[in-house]
């Protein structure tokens, strides 16, 4: 058993905040899990941090599952792995959303996230039914991101404060296990969090959540482009990978690299002398 379960990571709500990132690879997994962090997100933005698409709309069940079975090799001491259910994998009908969220089980995953508010709670009721947790996920949803117009801050407006907080308090009603705040008014993200009885995880939310998540290419620099706002980069990997490979290619072209110590002992059988010059 992990050191962090669903249940304990629902009883965190009001003590300790807790820090939590997204996930896509055995390596990077593995890294999270040894540091203690209660949970990684193996997030549908992958599209755009691993796979190169523009938005995460083209990402596929197999895709996902995929990085899921890879992310839950990496996490088997501490972190619980939630698997992001992709576009149109759960919004079809209530039996394929079900049959998907399990696919997610059956690859790893400790629990799935779906996107939207009080549309979702039937299919919420449906999994926690069969024994799958689930991750809500409200405010700047990207699957949606042509419905808003774009990747804009939520909530900005009365009626859209009351509809965000009826959709936290149906996710909750439903049997969420935590709900996912992105891109909404640090005030209207407390109003959500003291009015549902499990944690609140900010994605660029403000501080009065329960949880604070970041994308893993973001935080550590590995994001080619805009970094949102409320990104703080922990690392430039990107520039430090960048010197690396530079000083690997320039050291092979000058004949530095391999040196004898990276060369295991000749058999003595051939001869080590340089090849002729073509000339």
């Amino acid at each position: 058993m992990k050191s962090w379960t669903i249940t304990k990571f629902k009883a965190a709500k009001g003590g300790q905040k807790t820090a939590c990132v997204t996930a896509y690879d055995y390596a990077f997994a593995r890294l999270a899990d040894e540091a203690g962090l209660p949970l990684v997100l193996v997030g549908d933005s992958l599209g755009m941090t691993m796979l190169g698409y523009a938005s995460t709309l083209p990402v596929t069940m197999e895709e996902m599952l995929h990085h899921t079975a890879a992310v839950a090799r990496g996490t088997v001491k501490n972190t619980l792995v939630v698997g992001d259910m992709p576009f149109l994998s759960y919004q079809v009908s209530l039996e394929e959303g079900l049959r998907n969220a399990g696919r997610f089980l059956q690859a790893g995953a400790d629990a799935v996230k779906l996107e939207g508010g009080a549309c979702r709670a039937e299919l919420i009721r449906a999994c926690v039914a069969t024994g799958i947790p689930v991750m809500g996920h409200i405010g700047l949803t990207p699957q949606s991101v042509n419905l808003l117009g774009g990747f804009k801050v939520q909530g900005k407006t009365r009626e859209a404060c009351e509809q965000l907080l009826r959709d936290a308090k149906a996710l909750d009603a439903a049997g969420v296990f935590s709900i996912v705040l992105e891109c909404t008014p640090p005030d209207l993200a407390k109003a959500i969090t003291e009015s549902v009885s499990v944690p609140t995880i900010s994605v660029g939310a403000g501080p009065h959540c329960d949880s604070q998540m970041l994308v893993l290419h973001d935080m550590l620099g590995l994001t080619e482009g805009h970094v949102p706002k409320f990104v703080k980069r922990y690392a430039e990997l990107g520039e430090t990978v960048k010197a690396a490979f530079s000083t690997f290619a320039r050291e092979v072209s000058e004949g530095q690299f391999p040196a004898p110590e990276q060369v295991y002992p000749p058999t003595g059988f051939f001869s080590e002398s340089s090849p002729a010059s073509d000339g």
